[in-house]
């Protein structure tokens, strides 16, 4: 069915065609944006007269003002927005007339001048006006603009187009990606590219999308993670290496969870997880000075300073201390399923004290992490790739970074020990056979690379998605992704 505003479109762009005005002109050059017009004229307004300077701009017309022999357009370029005037007088009556079947939506053409109105606004006057592309469809209406999250996130290009604050996340999200990727490259890192589709997928406990190589007769895996590429790289020489890549995990989706994710993953040979801490501290201050101009921000009802020092605590400590645990049962595994009873969490893997550890955190401590916390010390069974702690063997040198609630970071001490990692994969394919489809999968290669000496490294990584939600006070990670996945209309 076509609507009658489809139809007005459709007659217009049957008028200009037979007047023969191009509806997709390709020969237009752009001397200014609409950012430097107004640069220019801050720099020297007095300079600014009805004849001269002359610019040249383009954009899209956001809204039209019709007075008969004139009329006031808004347009936008990829820098602002601004206001022109069109004359019959000025721009000649054949092009005044091939104008007035101009839309909402239209891409244009000016040339002119630029002066004040009565108002004070500065305006450009077009003595020349063109239309480049023709909008066949009509922007939504602009008093209820485009606020259903479901046809937001299908078609992010209307989304872009009525609601400027997204751009400014995506904005956001781009310095804030630069600001990360200089300050490695500051510290001597190496940017570096490692494989999407991997034979054995690896570096979490995620279960993976599977394809199939039909040259190699294989399967292979949309990659979970790229932490066993990124060590073989530690091992061929290449002591500081970190990756800005996606990473794709078969898991649910929700304000938190997107299938697939960019993460910042990096390696640093003789450092260990308590370096990685205090670098992660001055990483996020450095990029939140860059980027906002300031160390705290404001997400949801929360004030978050990054400001460091951060807070410190060990996973046990944090639940005996937010969660009301008894530390008595922390070693006791029924003792442990009956306080997540009593605590109505609900435990499906029950078989790994370390798992029912981890789910009574996720579920009684995690949502207490407002202000950024490291959580510390967690057991061998749910870090498989961790160096265990001296002190205590049954406690990995690991870390898990909490803002506002959010998991945003996971760094460790890298287990070099190949005998070690072996046995670790051992147990995880051992989990698997008894029904744990997210369990590492044994890699042979990977141990191999080890013998061949690994340096003292440690690890992580950081998920920019959540981080930019954090910095943007998005709500959901579907507001900080250009396309979240969507089940498809039928």
């Amino acid at each position: 069915m076509v609507s009658d505003l489809m139809k007005a479109r459709l007659e217009k762009i049957k008028s200009l065609t037979e007047a023969d005005v191009p509806l997709f002109a390709n020969d237009v050059r752009v001397d200014h944006t609409i950012s430097t017009i107004k640069d220019a004229i801050a720099q020297s307004p007095e300079s600014m007269t009805e004849t001269e300077p002359i610019f040249c701009t383009a954009g899209r017309i956001m809204a039209l003002n019709n007075f008969g022999k004139s009329t006031f357009i808004r347009f936008r370029d990829r820098t602002d927005q601004m206001q022109a005037y069109i004359r019959k007088d000025k721009v000649g009556e054949d092009a005044y007339r091939h104008f007035k079947l101009f839309d909402i939506g239209d891409f244009i053409s000016i040339k002119g001048p630029v002066f004040k109105t009565k108002t004070g606004e500065w305006t450009v006057i077009a003595h020349e006006i063109r239309l480049l592309t023709k909008a066949i469809r009509s922007l939504p209406e602009k008093f209820h603009g485009l606020k259903d999250p479901e046809k937001r996130y299908r078609q992010r290009y209307l989304d872009l187009i009525m609601n400027t604050h997204v751009k400014t996340i995506f904005q956001i999200r781009s310095h804030m990606i630069q600001a990360i990727r200089q300050i490695f490259l500051d510290q001597d890192y190496l940017e570096v590219e490692t494989p999407m589709m991997q034979v054995i997928p690896g570096g979490a406990e995620a279960t993976p999308f599977i394809t199939r190589h039909h040259a190699l007769n294989i399967d292979l895996y949309l990659r979970i993670a790229p932490e066993l590429y990124l060590k073989r790289l530690i091992i061929g020489g290449f002591e500081r290496v970190f990756e800005i890549n996606r990473n794709f995990r078969n898991e649910g989706i929700s304000t938190h969870h997107n299938p697939e994710f960019t993460e910042l993953e990096f390696y640093q040979a003789y450092a260990t997880y308590e370096d990685l801490m205090n670098f992660t501290e001055t990483l996020f201050e450095q990029v939140a000075q860059t980027v906002l101009g300031k160390t705290t921000l404001t997400y949801q009802d929360h004030e978050i300073n990054l400001s460091p020092p951060w807070q410190r605590i060990n996973l046990y400590d944090s639940l005996t201390q937010l969660a009301g645990m008894d530390p008595n049962i922390l070693n006791d595994k029924e003792a442990l399923l009956n306080f997540a009873i009593e605590k109505n969490v609900k435990v499906t893997k029950m078989n790994k004290k370390g798992k029912i550890i981890m789910k009574l955190f996720d579920a009684l401590v995690q949502p207490q992490l407002i202000q950024p916390t490291f959580i510390t010390g967690h057991p061998v069974e749910v870090s498989p790739l961790s160096r265990k702690n001296d002190a205590n063997p049954e406690i990995t040198d690991r870390f898990e970074l909490f803002i506002a609630g959010l998991e945003v970071a996971n760094g460790f001490s890298e287990l070099n020990d190949p005998n070690d990692q072996r046995n670790r994969f051992i147990q995880q394919v051992a989990e698997r056979d008894a029904g744990d489809e997210e369990a590492h999968q044994m890699d042979e290669d990977f141990v191999e690379a080890l013998e061949y000496g690994m340096p003292p490294t440690a690890g992580e990584g950081i998920g920019i998605d959540r981080m930019v939600m954090l910095f943007t006070n998005s709500p959901s990670i579907r507001e900080v992704i250009f396309f979240p996945h969507m089940k498809p209309v039928n």
